[in-house]
């Protein structure tokens, strides 16, 4: 019986030699599907299994709805500045470094500008990555900057939100971009412009209260969640038991408070189709 006896002491195996398995190459979905993670990728990194849309950032929904993956970023290199020198566990001003080394990102949305089935239109979207796609001053300026750009081009307007809701560290100057871009999106209407919205999961706080809820069409991915507060703040406030599927894009969409829910897969095509239906175009 020595087959399983050690013969020899200690590790021997080199670092270099050792067949560790990567991090990564599995994904495990809520339901407990067990997905290949290039297979994901390969599906818009929606499982397969169970129809689940993972998180995905802006650089993957500018891939999935720019032509070739071409576009121009508008105003890349803004930043936050920290106001009001504002400290909890560590100083904001230390948190947006930490964040940005982190993720590459300079802040919690990008705007970028090209083509999607051979039409122009701006496209701006959160990266929850980022302090939770929290909404701060950088945020509300960038989409106002976008939709000007939209305005003065004439183009058609994206706006796919993912967000915690407003900065706190930011306090009042977060708030007041509920009101910013407000007022921007009833210029871009004004100059009768399409707005698209597109809730992806999470959409909540002062998000929903403003640009994320003020579509000329409001559409979600499967499966979102969307709402104001969240369902333990809404359940405490109103003393009620909340009914099941309560802020998931299905509820509101038979509630009324999204227009169409659109997998993954169909975005790009369905986004133009609505832009052409509102502008009387030509279906592409």
């Amino acid at each position: 019986m020595a087959w399983f006896k050690r013969h020899e002491k200690g590790i021997t195996t080199a670092t270099e030699d050792k067949m560790d398995v990567p991090k990564g190459l599995w994904y495990k979905s809520p339901t407990g599907k067990i997905i290949d993670a290039d297979e994901l990728a390969r599906n818009l990194f929606v499982s397969p299994e169970d129809d689940f849309h993972v998180r995905i950032g802006s650089a993957t929904y500018f891939e999935i709805l720019f032509d070739n993956n071409e576009f121009v970023e508008l105003d890349k290199n803004m930043t936050s500045k920290d106001p009001l020198h504002f400290v909890d566990t560590k100083k904001y001003a230390e948190r947006l470094k930490d964040v940005m080394e982190k993720t590459h990102l300079k802040d919690a949305v990008r705007t970028g500008v090209g083509k999607s089935k051979g039409k122009e239109l701006v496209i701006c979207c959160m990266d929850f990555a980022f302090i939770g796609g929290s909404m701060g001053a950088v945020v509300g300026e960038k989409i106002a900057r976008g939709i000007d750009h939209a305005i003065k081009n004439k183009l058609p307007f994206v706006m796919i939100s993912k967000s915690g809701g407003a900065r706190m560290m930011e306090a009042a100057y977060s708030l007041m971009q509920l009101a910013k871009t407000s007022v921007k999106l009833a210029q871009l209407a004004e100059a009768k412009l399409p707005y698209i919205s597109l809730c992806t999961d999470p959409t909540t706080g002062g998000t929903t209260a403003s640009y994320a809820m003020l579509g000329d069409i409001n559409i979600s991915e499967p499966g979102a969640l969307i709402g104001f507060a969240g369902p333990r703040v809404v359940r405490d406030t109103t003393g009620k038991d909340l009914p099941e599927g309560f802020q998931t894009a299905e509820f509101l969409l038979e509630h009324g408070f999204l227009d169409f829910i659109t997998p993954r897969k169909e975005l790009k095509d369905k986004i133009n189709l609505y832009i052409d239906l509102i502008q009387n175009n030509t279906i592409r």
